[in-house]
């Protein structure tokens, strides 16, 4: 990049260079008026195949002498020519160039290195765990209640001689939190048909209704019971919000199911559904990573998976070597950086906190 600077008459100086930190596509322009009082008008144009284009207009100030202007939407690694034109008091136009100036992107964001740093970290757990579960370590996951408790539901539910309810909320197939209750639905569907009982799943969502199926589907076959499998169960309801509640609360009224799962992302109906299911004296187990609608799920369902606790289920009930040594990794990494942020809060509580930060910190700003 050709970085040009010009001056001219004491008027003005020209600067035009790289936008720091982006991916190629601003460039800053930067114009200083030595006497502003003397000039009118400043103008900037970018000539582009031959077109001039007029940038955002600059106001002029009697006591302003800088001024910075960002030119965006432009082309990483193409050529560009800048045309600065100022007309002073007495009515003189001046027109200077700078030429062949090319946007560039840049390898690393400086201002991100607190994430560079962060993944290196998490890096190092993953890779640590990783190694130990290939070498058939047992890794230590501590017990998620409301996955253990999937056979005690399946199985009273079978005593009582009544279905398994399976609710996947109001998610579609690109959301999080649906892919995790799919993922456990599979366990559930299995767990079913070794009990050679019956399993309903009202869908939302068409797709998330022929994921169902065929996840389900899948359960029964590793239970080896593909002869006991019903699509009609698993079937599209509605995707009318309140229209969806109240036609699983009509399932629950007349089926009675003896186990109800809530494994999704759900709105206003969740109290709704779960009163419901209370009510009919189901064993529920809930999960969501809807922040708002997990109080009522705690407060009417036997057991709740509290956000990345569904995440953490695939894991949990395969116990897969690169799942576990995820998630062990993970926690790890969060239980040594909830370490260093009681660390710093009991440094910045100290008389000498405050300059040691500011040392800190002036010595990272200098890379």
């Amino acid at each position: 990049m050709n970085f040009i600077l010009i001056l001219f008459a004491l008027t003005a100086n020209f600067e035009v260079t790289d936008y720091p930190n982006d991916s190629g596509d601003k460039l800053n322009i930067k114009i200083f008026l030595s006497h502003p009082d003397s000039v009118i008008s400043v103008k900037v144009f970018r000539e582009e195949e031959k077109e001039l284009r007029e940038l955002e207009p600059i106001k002029i100030f009697p006591e302003q002498k800088e001024y910075l202007l960002t030119d965006k939407g432009i082309d990483r690694g193409r050529s560009y020519n800048y045309i600065l034109e100022v007309e002073t008091v007495d009515g003189k136009k001046i027109r200077k160039i700078i030429s062949d100036v090319v946007p560039k992107a840049e390898l690393f964001h400086k201002k991100r290195l607190n994430v560079l740093v962060f993944l290196i970290f998490y890096s190092f757990f993953l890779f640590f765990y990783l190694g130990k579960a290939r070498k058939g370590e047992e890794l230590f996951l501590r017990k998620i209640p409301g996955l253990d408790a999937i056979d005690e539901a399946v199985g009273r539910s079978t005593e009582m001689g009544r279905p398994v309810l399976y609710i996947l909320g109001l998610g579609y197939i690109s959301d999080i939190a649906t892919l995790a209750g799919l993922s456990i639905l599979g366990r559930v569907a299995k767990k079913v048909a070794q009990y050679e009982s019956d399993i309903i799943v009202p869908c939302f969502d068409p797709i998330v209704m022929a994921a169902a199926q065929e996840i389900t589907k899948q359960g029964y076959m590793e239970a080896g019971r593909p002869d006991l499998y019903k699509e009609k169960n698993i079937f599209f309801l509605t995707q009318d919000q309140f229209g969806y509640a109240a036609g699983v609360d009509g399932i629950m009224l007349r089926e009675k199911p003896g186990a109800i799962f809530f494994q999704g992302y759900f709105y206003a109906e969740s109290l709704i559904l779960a009163e419901t299911g209370y009510s009919i004296g189901a064993i529920q187990i809930a999960g969501t990573t809807a922040t708002t609608q997990l109080p009522f799920f705690i407060a009417a369902c036997d057991y709740t998976l509290i956000g990345e606790e569904m995440f953490a289920a695939s894991a949990y009930l395969t116990r897969d070597p690169l799942m576990v040594s995820t998630i062990k990794g993970e926690d790890i990494a969060k239980m040594v950086f909830m370490g260093f942020i009681v660390l710093g809060t009991i440094f910045g509580s100290l008389p000498f906190a405050s300059n040691l930060y500011n040392l800190i910190m002036n010595f990272l700003q200098t890379f």
